[in-house]
């Protein structure tokens, strides 16, 4: 009897020593952009450091940008899905129409001119159960959108009738078929092939966020950029940091926790910040360094645009209640969380 009271007095020195002296674990992060991405320097890399310091380094992430495991950016959410990759970063827009719930935030002046206020607003509609079932084979560690997308082009874009014939690349299904509904040529593509489509002449410009266009030298290879000094704003694109499920919970409880401290409003609020400010820098960048225009479109130019759009936005409705979806409640959820985490935000 004494000597099973020793042993279990210590058990919880043992099972400590144990956990001190456990394997580090090391989680692939994959994702499409550079290393000197904004993305990659001031959200990725900080929070999976972040992930390490809190767990004391038993848990690490790998970075493997440019997309370095393999395959191409609109597969990623399947590597995260079949263990290609333990964690991805990627566009639901990149496969156009299997995310159709997340398109809300993507629908024509729906989405905030901040990045800040459209990830609290679609981490919110993720945690709701709003969007969740769009994702009902991996684990989501956290969702956002970026702030507004520009219009990048070579000919100067400053009303809606400069956009006629305009070959514009897009990132999500719902942007091109704005962009259609304003007299563009929409060309979707993954954004690292936008410098070789301009290079070639296959497309007159882009229209990306901000913070994006360093790292495809945008600011060399456009001379226009157009954007909307007021919210809502044209255009954004959701973004998700996607985990392989059964790699999830294979993990030690404490580990998990780590991991669950790190993501939800954690992970969009970083992503808000980030994206934010590298947008700011960016522009004054294009603006002090660069002989080329950047036009702010008002509110009489947005209300146009949003006129000539609005029929996206109904068919997207239709599309979704023909699925056994309400479009409709949903738009408006989406729609209430912007306009509450965007009041007193410029």
């Amino acid at each position: 009897m004494a000597t099973r009271r020793i042993l279990l007095l210590a058990a919880p020195a043992v099972l400590a020593a144990g956990r001190a002296w456990a394997q580090p674990i090391t989680l692939r992060l994959h994702h499409f952009l550079p290393p000197v991405a904004n993305a990659h320097r001031h959200f990725l890399a900080p929070w999976a450091e972040q992930v390490s310091q809190q767990s004391e380094e038993r848990l690490s992430i790998r970075i493997f940008p440019s997309m370095q495991l393999g395959g191409a950016p609109p597969q990623l959410y399947d590597q995260a899905r079949d263990g290609v990759a333990d964690i991805v970063w990627t566009l639901p827009g990149y496969t156009p129409g299997r995310f159709p719930r997340t398109e809300v935030i993507e629908l024509p002046f729906v989405a905030h001119r901040r990045a800040a206020v459209n990830a609290r607003a679609v981490q919110t509609l993720l945690t709701e159960g709003a969007i969740a079932a769009d994702y009902p084979d991996t684990h989501i560690l956290g969702a956002w959108a970026h702030d507004a997308g520009v219009v990048h082009a070579r000919r100067p874009v400053t009303r809606l009738e400069d956009l006629s014939g305009l070959r514009l690349r897009f990132p999500t299904r719902q942007a091109g078929e704005a962009l259609r509904a304003l007299g563009a040529a929409p060309i979707g593509m993954p954004v690292p092939q936008v410098p070789e489509a301009l290079a070639q002449g296959a497309i007159d410009g882009a229209v990306v966020p901000w913070e994006v266009v360093p790292a495809i030298r945008l600011q060399e290879l456009t001379s226009h950029h157009a954007q909307f000094a007021t919210s809502p704003t044209f255009y954004s694109a959701s973004m998700l940091l996607v985990m392989n499920r059964a790699r999830y919970e294979g993990l030690p409880a404490d580990l998990r926790a780590v991991l669950d401290a790190n993501s939800g409003q954690a992970v969009a609020a970083l992503a808000g910040r980030a994206w934010d400010a590298q947008s700011a820098a960016v522009e004054a960048m294009v603006r002090d360094r660069t002989g080329n225009s950047v036009v702010e479109l008002d509110a009489t130019e947005a209300a146009r645009w949003a006129e000539r759009t609005a029929p996206v936005i109904e068919a997207w409705v239709a599309a979704m209640a023909a699925q056994g979806v309400d479009g409709a409640g949903l738009l408006d959820r989406a729609r209430a969380l912007v306009a509450r985490h965007g009041e007193g935000v410029a």
